[in-house]
């Protein structure tokens, strides 16, 4: 867990790893060649051979910090749309966790100076933002699962918390994806990739996913179910909308689709399951999708909840995820980032306010 002095000052271009020599660049990166020793594999045989790889939308690089010190003890990485939500849910983790940050520091975002994604580390859970739709969602995780690669991180768990549209569900209910489909009902993203379709499986961890529904409470307020979830290109059109600027279809074509997919096992709709499974999947990470309906897509399009009562919602999916991530970590786990908030405060305060794009914006 990072806190960052009120004063935000740096360090020297050479201290604590950032911006660090040639040799210790060397000495840390240079002879490092892919392995599956991590649990990460990285598809791509060309990042070994790079001087360095620059994490442009997270503000890092494997030459400008060292990943390993700042990332390595990572065990959980929770992704969710809206910067303010992963902040949220790295404040949650933080009392799960029973971390108490000391007077005058505060949680940082690591990434603030990429200007595009929010970044939170509570000890072994990292805490993302990744925008709204499959392309921002893409990008991240990319970056993220290279970022595990040069960290060093065994068998990492990633999850996506977020928001969805219920089909035949109350809103309010949690759904954990048992298995990410597209618009067409098929477990597979399409992407054009140098002018051509490559198909590539969205897979999830089942028995991650079982387990996630298996923490549900007696007394908790809400259901949490599994089933499919249909990955959409688009909000509007894309989810069968009614209210966007285009219509061109009837209120009737609409009512069949939604009653034809829900007949195949499909309970919710969002924008970003499906290329979080199909990449993660590729990486050889397990992983688990948890969001919670906004509203019933059988009896309407537009979200009229209050703002109060959507906010509490939201909350479900943080309790479900944290929830598991409590019951797995051992006492010695909880306790292991510590030591190093006593030890380490400065030195690491500094290295994370030192994050920045290496080809900032005009």
């Amino acid at each position: 867990m990072e806190g960052s002095s009120s004063n935000g000052n740096g360090v020297a271009k050479n201290g604590n790893g950032v911006n660090g020599s040639t040799e210790a660049f060397i000495k840390r990166n240079g002879l490092r060649h892919i392995s599956e020793r991590e649990g990460v594999r990285l598809m791509n045989p060309h990042i070994q051979d790079m001087e360095e790889d620059v994490l442009y939308h997270l503000a890092l690089g494997s030459g400008s910090h060292d990943l390993q010190m700042m990332f390595g003890d990572v065990k959980y990485v929770c992704m969710g749309g809206t910067p303010q939500r992963m902040k949220s849910f790295a404040e949650y983790m933080l009392g799960q966790l029973g971390y108490l940050l000391p007077t005058g520091t505060c949680l940082l975002d690591i990434s603030a100076r990429s200007h595009r994604y929010a970044m939170y580390k509570v000890g072994p859970v990292l805490s993302i933002s990744h925008g709204m739709g499959i392309p921002s969602a893409g990008i991240l995780l990319h970056e993220v699962i290279k970022l595990m690669y040069h960290a060093g991180v065994k068998d990492p768990i990633f999850f996506r918390i977020g928001t969805c549209g219920g089909i035949g569900l109350p809103p309010g209910t949690v759904v954990v994806t048992e298995e990410a489909v597209d618009g067409r009902v098929r477990p597979v993203l399409d992407t054009i990739i140098l002018g051509k379709v490559v198909s590539r499986k969205s897979k999830l961890d089942l028995g991650l996913a079982k387990n996630l529904v298996s923490t549900g409470l007696e007394n908790d307020q809400f259901q949490t179910v599994l089933g499919k979830t249909i990955s959409t290109d688009d909000f509007y059109e894309g989810q069968g909308r009614l209210d966007g600027a285009i219509c061109e279809y009837k209120e009737s074509d609409k009512m069949a689709y939604l009653q034809e997919v829900a007949s195949k096992g499909v309970t919710n709709m969002e924008m970003e399951a499906l290329v979080f499974a199909a990449l993660t999947h590729l990486a050889g990470i397990r992983s688990a999708v948890v969001c919670v309906t906004l509203l019933d897509r059988l009896k309407g399009d537009q979200v009229t909840t209050p703002k109060e009562e959507l906010t509490a919602w939201q909350t479900r999916p943080m309790q479900t995820v944290g929830r598991f991530i409590m019951a797995e970590l051992s006492v010695a786990e909880k306790d292991a980032s510590m030591p190093a908030i006593r030890k380490l405060a400065r030195a690491s305060s500094n290295l994370f306010s030192q994050s920045q794009s290496c080809f900032e914006d005009a």
